[in-house]
């Protein structure tokens, strides 16, 4: 499958649909292909404008998704084709579903023990006959070579198809940038989404969801750790994308 990507910033996000997202990670999924998955929005794509490393690791991955309103509409106006917002927590979602249906077993990485026991169990009371094929919390150090490679022994003898990543932006990125190739499962980076799942954090409303108001929701519940956080990367967002348009526009102009 051939998936379109535009620069949005400097980092290069697919332009596709909710099918062919999940199309392409069973097929990836089902043949145990070593890739990975970065889910972009705002925060991510300021940190790959202002990290060259980071972008590049968004830019290698293989596929990278439209998380997030703002990055939805630039790559609609850039691809001229209405573009879905396919974010961490329902694409994790829609693939289980999936999965159960297939015979696909995920692995989760990540968060802590306790948020990882809950998830399962909600995991199971939504999908039964889903067969999960492990949960791992890692030490919140820095590990050892000898550490790494024993996980990622366990997540291969696991026979997991997909393995989820929840160790939040841009960390996730990094570790599944550094394991590509030796993970042979599709690798997506979830960030919060073990979390809203789990119930120990609370999502925003359906409603704030469709209107694109989810980074206001999770301000409104957490304004002191933040209120910086946003106001510094969604005004360098919207400088950058002004900026990026209208040279855009020029350069068509002059053609």
């Amino acid at each position: 499958m051939q998936i379109e990507r535009f620069s949005v910033l400097g980092a290069k996000i697919s332009q596709l649909s909710w099918a062919e997202a999940l199309t392409q990670i069973m097929e990836w999924g089902v043949r145990h292909e070593s890739r990975y998955i970065c889910i972009c929005n705002v925060h991510s794509v300021v940190t790959a404008k202002r990290n060259f490393e980071f972008q590049a690791i968004i830019n290698n991955a293989d596929m990278a998704t439209p998380d997030g309103a703002p990055i939805a509409w630039v790559l609609s106006h850039l691809g001229k084709v209405a573009q879905e917002r396919i974010n961490g927590p329902d694409l994790m979602w829609r693939y289980l579903k999936l999965a159960e249906e297939h015979g696909q077993r995920p692995f989760f990485y990540g968060s802590t023990d306790d948020t990882l026991r809950k998830l399962s169990l909600e995991i199971r009371k939504n999908f039964p006959r889903l067969d999960i094929a492990g949960t791992y919390s890692p030490p919140f150090r820095t590990l050892s070579t000898q550490e790494t490679q024993a996980e990622v022994e366990m997540m291969n003898q696991s026979g997991a198809n997909v393995v989820f990543i929840g160790l939040g932006c841009p960390k996730q990125e990094h570790w599944m940038a550094a394991h590509c190739g030796s993970v042979n499962a599709v690798m997506i980076g979830v960030g919060a989404a073990f979390d809203y799942h789990a119930g120990t954090l609370k999502r925003a409303p359906l409603s704030w969801q469709r209107h694109g108001f989810e980074w206001l929701y999770r301000l409104l519940s957490e304004p002191r750790r933040l209120f910086a956080r946003y106001l510094v990367t969604n005004t360098l967002f919207i400088l950058g994308i002004f900026t990026q348009l209208f040279l855009n526009k020029e350069k068509k102009r002059s053609q």
